[in-house]
């Protein structure tokens, strides 16, 4: 029973929950449709966004960026300008990038870059869905928006043993597993965790609840299995993205996540 309880303890803690929202600040509870990840012009997302080809490397949601990179400034980030680019740690040589598409979109795309001699190399992409209501610079429990902002990636979890990551890796179906209730699409969510460094501590597995900022500002924001729409505010990817993601990211390359919606990320 202990165990149970625990379970929906933490699942009610994930992706921002608020304790009277039910399970994932307002699930089990439809989700609008995630509006389209093209522009109104029909073009594909711009900076960041990953190219046609594929890689069996990673598995089949894994789509293959320019070798070249960026070159030039070793510095800059595509599609990230100066204030967010000030926060990455100068020793980090990893970065996930979430590309929002609009501010009150739940569609984005997620670059992993390595830095390299000659700057930032994007190595993988993949679509993704953020905050159901999309991105804010002033995140709540509750507001269905996603936090923009650098932060740092250190621990990961989930149902499923760990895939051979270097992060600190709590593995626990009582950990992680979802309330019965949740919608069958949902279920599967946690079995893959990365938890983004917002209002938590480091170093301490993602299940953790400690919130130093306090509850009202959110936490339990995550890289998770994703659902086919919008979250609370985590960041859904495919089971193969998550399963590359855990095996890729590197603690001595000092990895961080750089998040928001293409506007806020160029500011």
């Amino acid at each position: 029973m202990a165990a149970v309880i625990g379970a929906v303890l933490v699942a009610l803690n994930a992706c921002g929950a608020s304790p009277g929202g039910g399970g994932k600040n307002g699930l089990p509870g439809p989700h609008p449709a995630a509006p389209s990840s093209r522009s109104a012009s029909g073009s594909p997302p711009g900076p960041g966004s990953p190219s046609a080809a594929s890689g069996a490397a990673a598995g089949p949601g894994w789509q293959q960026q320019d070798p070249a990179g960026p070159v030039g400034d070793a510095d800059r980030l595509p599609g990230v300008g100066a204030l967010l680019r000030a926060e990455i740690p100068a020793d980090s040589r990893q970065v996930v990038a979430v590309y929002g598409e609009g501010a009150d979109s739940a569609d984005s795309t997620v670059v992993l870059y390595s830095r390299e001699d000659r700057g930032w190399r994007p190595v993988a992409g993949w679509p993704a869905h953020n905050g159901r209501s999309g991105w804010t610079v002033d995140h709540h429990a509750g507001d269905g928006r996603s936090p923009v902002g650098v932060f740092t990636v250190t621990d990961a979890g989930g149902v499923l043993p760990d895939p051979g990551t270097r992060l600190s890796y709590a593995q626990g179906r009582d950990l992680y597993t979802p309330p019965h209730y949740w919608r069958p699409a949902y279920r599967h969510d946690f079995d893959y965790v990365i938890a983004i460094d917002y209002n938590r501590l480091r170093g301490t597995p993602p299940h953790d609840t400690t919130h130093p900022w306090g509850n009202g500002r959110g936490g339990g924001i995550w890289l998770h299995l994703d659902h086919g729409s919008g979250t609370s505010a985590c960041i859904g990817l495919s089971k193969e993205a998550m399963a590359y993601l855990l095996r890729t990211l590197d603690p001595a390359r000092d990895p961080v996540v750089v998040m928001g919606d293409r506007p806020s990320l160029l500011s």
